[in-house]
């Protein structure tokens, strides 16, 4: 939507003169990209509804994970006392926190999307808004869930197993990297077409002196 920009060059005072059909630029604009509104409103709640799914997934497993040692629960209470002071489950605690405070942002984030009233003004900055900051979150929720996973792994097959959990790690790691390469342009694009540079150049001046 890039006629507030053409509107920030043009004198206020022609904003709403009418055109020799009686529609002022606005209404002339608005007609002009309907169809493009409809596609613009499809393509985000199908991101959207993709993005909810991928993200209440991750909450789901986050949560769960909070309430599951590695290793298993038939540790003497020495050795749980010793498992707490471990600086990989701390990281584990740590790393499952923060994915499930990211992915349930993500969520709610997404959910706000597909609940939008779509108007002409929510493209401008509040719906890329949501979108940015919802793949944002979403990637750090992934980014951090495959350090949750990592940390676990570790944690159960201890260092002598390390030939098993390398590649364990690197094979769960393709389908997740897949998913970020797929979804990473989006979030450029969503970045820059909001908070880039405009089509006009900032030194512009005004074509008509008042």
């Amino acid at each position: 939507m890039r006629i507030w920009e053409v509107e920030n060059i043009v004198p206020s005072e022609i904003h709403e003169v009418p055109n020799s059909d009686g529609m002022t630029p606005r209404e002339l604009f608005t007609k002009n990209h309907e169809k493009l509104k409809v596609e613009a409103e499809n393509s985000m709640k199908g991101t959207a509804t993709s993005c909810t799914v991928v993200g209440a997934l991750i909450v789901t497993i986050m949560f769960t994970a909070s309430f599951t040692v590695p290793g298993g629960n038939n540790s003497t209470n020495a050795d749980a006392r010793m498992f707490l002071v471990e600086k990989l489950f701390l990281i584990f605690i740590i790393s499952d926190t923060l994915s499930l405070v990211f992915s349930t942002t993500s969520v709610i984030l997404f959910l706000g999307i597909l609940t939008s009233r779509y108007a002409e003004d929510d493209f401008l900055k509040d719906l890329p808004t949501k979108m940015f900051i919802g793949l944002f979150t979403l990637f750090l929720s992934i980014a951090t869930m495959m350090i949750t996973f990592s940390a676990a792994l570790i944690i159960m097959l201890e260092e002598k197993y390390l030939w098993v959990v390398i590649p364990c790690i690197f094979v769960a790691c393709i389908p997740v990297a897949s998913f970020i390469w797929l979804l990473f342009p989006l979030l450029i694009e969503t970045f820059v077409s909001t908070y880039g540079p405009g089509i006009f150049d900032k030194r512009v001046k005004r074509w008509v002196k008042l």
